[in-house]
């Protein structure tokens, strides 16, 4: 692979362990790691980027979503409901999903994150409608070119049993662990640098038994791969939790071995004071999803809380059916405003909301490989162009990136390759894609 060299930037921001921000810096890329940034750098034979006029940040991490979402945008009958009522809605469409769905939705995220300088995502995939596996997902990834931690979800008590789910979409427990077995044993990579890392993800504790919750734990552990579910969501969720299994969400994740540094909650919208303790205390992870979180009404993520507590938070756009955006840079910005809504205008600065989409989120998924720009950390950046309308007469660019924009990245790099070049995407058609996506959901809509 050519080297790289990133030239001139206005401001490259480090996230490094003092936050570092340097003015009309370089970085030089070999072999998809930084080797050196600074001004002045000489990298004889590199490929070159011109960053004048513009901020490098490391690449963006998005911690939740649902890909397969984004064919169902806007569902009439979803667009005012709570979640459970958005789920009822939604549950028989995307029973008729296949595995050209899965590959063509997960396309068409994937850009969208990249286009907002998201460098890795994570999936959390649940269901396996008519021949759809994890494998669809990740060849849609190794596709667009992200750095991809797709996980193993499941659903297993449907309605018959007392669950939210359609019985069509729940899956016998044998399978679903034997599934997981497949999907970590053919492509989970635990080495540096990894593409792809798999994670185990049961659902939600209104979607599966306790037993799978704990047989997954176990595996997880076993195998040496991580743990994400859906926790606290909101009011519902809570009330759930208390009728049928006598605690709140917290003591119930703890009971089953969901606490520790290889595990990761979405949402926690309700976690109260000893339950943000228990996380703290446990290194166990959180991924908020401000704008989903507003969209299905489900509250304000207690994040200032969090944070203060030694928490680790990252930011997740969470899918396109409850966002319906998956904009992870508009997400930042959405996570600072709430805050200072619920605690007043110094709750959160700009510098800490970026700090959580980017080192944050990395520290979630367990990759301390990436998540700021320094020596040795892998090349995931993004590059953006603060030239523009958006960000005219601004006088800190750091802090416009989340104040007034942009809010699509000019360039994107991963593992040292560009993903985005000019604002366009280079590893795909992203026009025949979005064709192919429109005709998929004028399908299901028929």
């Amino acid at each position: 692979m050519k080297d790289l060299l990133i030239r001139n930037a206005d401001v490259v921001v480090t996230m490094n362990a003092t936050r570092d921000e340097l003015s009309g810096a370089d970085v030089h890329v070999r072999d998809g790691v930084i080797l050196a940034i600074g001004p002045g750098l000489s990298a004889p034979g590199a490929e070159v980027i011109d960053a004048t006029t513009c901020v490098v940040t490391p690449g963006l991490v998005n911690t939740h979503h649902h890909l397969y979402q984004t064919l169902t945008r806007a569902v009439p009958g979803g667009q005012d409901a709570l979640l459970f009522g958005w789920l009822k809605t939604l549950y028989p469409i995307w029973a008729r999903f296949g595995p050209e769905e899965m590959f063509v939705s997960a396309q068409v995220g994937l850009a969208e994150l990249a286009l907002s300088g998201c460098t890795m995502t994570s999936d959390h995939l649940y269901l396996y409608p008519n021949g759809a596996r994890l494998d669809d997902t990740i060849a849609a990834a190794a596709e667009v070119g992200l750095r991809f931690h797709p996980t193993r979800g499941a659903m297993s008590i449907g309605e018959s049993a007392g669950g939210l789910p359609p019985d069509t979409l729940v899956e016998r427990e044998p399978a679903i662990l034997e599934d997981m077995i497949r999907v970590v044993d053919r492509f989970h990579d635990p080495r540096p640098g990894a593409m792809v890392r798999v994670g185990l993800a049961p659902c939600s504790p209104f979607s599966v038994s306790r037993e799978l919750m704990r047989d997954a734990a176990v595996l997880a552990r076993d195998k040496g791969v991580m743990l994400h579910t859906h926790l606290a969501e909101n009011d519902e969720d809570i009330a759930y939790s208390m009728a049928q299994f006598g605690c709140r969400p917290g003591q119930y994740a703890e009971e089953l071995g969901w606490t520790g540094a290889d595990v990761w909650h979405a949402h926690c919208v309700k976690l109260d004071g000893s339950e943000i303790e228990l996380f703290s205390r446990s290194w166990t992870g959180v991924s908020h999803c401000p704008c989903s979180n507003c969209r299905l009404g489900s509250g304000i993520s207690p994040v200032r809380a969090m944070r203060d507590a030694g928490m680790k938070v990252g930011l997740g756009v969470d899918g396109s059916a409850s966002n319906d955006a998956g904009n992870l840079v508009a997400e930042a910005r959405m996570a600072m405003l709430l805050q200072r809504v619920a605690r007043g205008a110094d709750a959160m600065s700009a510098r800490e909301a970026l700090e959580i989409a980017t080192l944050g989120g990395a520290q979630v998924l367990g990759r301390e490989d990436l998540g700021s720009v320094e020596p040795g950390k892998r090349a995931d950046l993004a590059i953006w162009d603060l030239s523009g309308v958006e960000a005219a007469g601004s006088w800190d660019p750091v802090a416009a990136l989340l104040l007034c924009g942009p809010t699509r990245v000019r360039h994107l790099v991963v593992e040292g390759r560009q993903v985005v070049r000019d604002g366009q995407m280079v590893t795909l058609d992203l026009a025949s894609v979005l064709d192919r996506q429109r005709w998929l959901a004028e399908r299901l809509a028929g």
